[in-house]
């Protein structure tokens, strides 16, 4: 019974973890730009907002460790450049995004402040839950989530019992590619490793429990949370699709904005900005501790350590977090097509049974992956680069995925390579 309350603490800790700015305000435009063809786009945005998040969640559940064991089969450097990477991608853009967001919808509307303001404010918020991390799951778990949750359902409830007409064709020219590569953007592959490690440590710090107990409580509470994520998900996409015939909008945190309003008139509004404050709160906390913990681990657990880099992260984020949530979107998008393939590979190959997933087949993967994910990380830094001649030979490629075949295919070809010299005695462990 102690554990049944413990799973759904930490689901709900974890949903709220990993629901903050880009999970609020990407499902909605999603839809209102898929419009009838809205079904596929979240299909597609469930593969990589949802499954490789959740399959990150059981892999730590295994692991029980830090970032660093995510890519250890690689090479101890490896892994310590992938962490390094991770988190400074993961302080410097959605931490930041998270501070921009609340400012953007439920500061700037009713207070005229600067976003230097807000963030700051913000972060000093972060801060301080950042530095009681022990009471993180409870404050989280117990308290902020059912509220953020209850919000959302009521908004989706009364949007999509409204009368409303799908009449939007899709401005998108592969509406499933569409919705892997929006996913991207909720950062929550990448937050998986990071909130991951963050659950176990806090599990660590509430209760003795053995191994065992852990790896089913993680388990269980990540596939409630997922199973959540994608109900979630599924009213936000459908309430996008659902006024799609409202007047041509381009900003995402803007149409959420529309569809408060029109689902609870002006009380939508404040509604709205009560959510997102809770739901991007939730999740900067989660990143700035997780990034602390890192840093402690390879500081040989010193505590200064931690405290040194929550501070700098909060520091960090007040400076980011006046940018714009477009410009933030913008700077994150080629960091994503980079780090984004690696961190999915990385994540499945944890997830597999060991005799799939030796260190040859690791070291192999993660290279095809690397270097196939290189065109697609170029010509997103500029449009002057033309790599249309590698693009549109690569399978996938034009839809920014065409390191998904290779690594795919190196996986089959270097496991039935190890299989069948294994049996010979030729291949060894390294």
């Amino acid at each position: 019974m102690q554990h049944s309350k413990q799973v759904f603490i930490t689901a709900f800790a974890l949903f709220s973890l990993f629901f903050g700015a880009g999970n609020l305000i990407l499902p909605p435009f999603l839809g209102y730009n898929s419009g009838q063809d809205w079904g596929w786009v979240f299909v597609g945005f469930i593969l990589s907002a949802v499954c490789i998040p959740i399959l990150a969640i059981y892999g730590h559940a295994r692991l029980q460790g830090s970032l660093l064991d995510f890519g250890k089969k690689v090479s101890p450097k490896f892994a310590l450049l992938f962490g390094v990477l991770i988190y400074i991608v993961s302080i410097g853009l959605p931490a930041p995004r998270t501070a921009s967001v609340t400012h953007e919808m439920a500061v700037a509307p009713y207070f005229s402040i600067s976003s230097l303001w807000t963030s700051t404010l913000y972060f000093l918020l972060v801060l301080v839950f950042s530095l009681n991390r022990s009471k993180i799951l409870d404050i989280i778990g117990k308290f902020l989530t059912p509220l953020i949750l209850g919000i959302l359902l009521l908004i989706i409830a009364i949007g999509l019992s409204s009368d409303s007409d799908i009449v939007k064709t899709t401005i998108f020219e592969n509406t499933f590619s569409a919705g892997i590569l929006e996913g991207y953007q909720t950062f929550d592959a990448i937050g998986g490793v990071v909130v991951g490690g963050v659950i176990v440590i806090s599990l660590s710090f509430q209760s003795q429990l053995s191994f065992a107990e852990k790896k089913g409580i993680i388990t269980k509470a990540g596939i409630v949370a997922g199973i959540a994520l994608i109900l979630i998900y599924l009213g936000l996409i459908a309430l996008g699709a659902h006024y799609s015939a409202l007047e041509e909008v381009t900003e995402r945190a803007r149409f959420l904005t529309i569809l408060s309003t029109q689902s609870l008139s002006n009380m939508g509004t404040a509604f709205l900005a009560v959510l997102v404050s809770l739901a991007c709160f939730t999740t900067a906390v989660g990143i700035v501790t997780g990034t602390a913990d890192f840093v402690k681990g390879i500081a040989n657990n010193s505590q200064k350590a931690f405290k040194i880099t929550v501070i700098v992260g909060c520091i960090i984020g007040v400076l980011m977090g006046q940018l714009p949530v477009s410009s933030i979107i913008s700077i994150a998008f080629p960091a994503l097509l980079f780090l984004y393939p690696i961190t999915i590979v990385l994540i499945v190959l944890n997830v597999l049974p060991e005799k799939w997933s030796s260190k040859f087949v690791f070291r192999g993967v993660v290279l095809v992956t690397f270097l196939f994910s290189i065109p697609d990380f170029l010509t997103a830094i500029s449009s002057e680069i033309n790599l249309d001649v590698i693009k549109n030979t690569i399978p996938f490629a034009n839809q920014n995925m065409g390191w998904v075949l290779p690594a795919v295919v190196t996986f089959i070809l270097l496991n039935f390579f190890q299989k069948k010299n294994n049996s010979e005695g030729i291949l060894e462990e390294n």
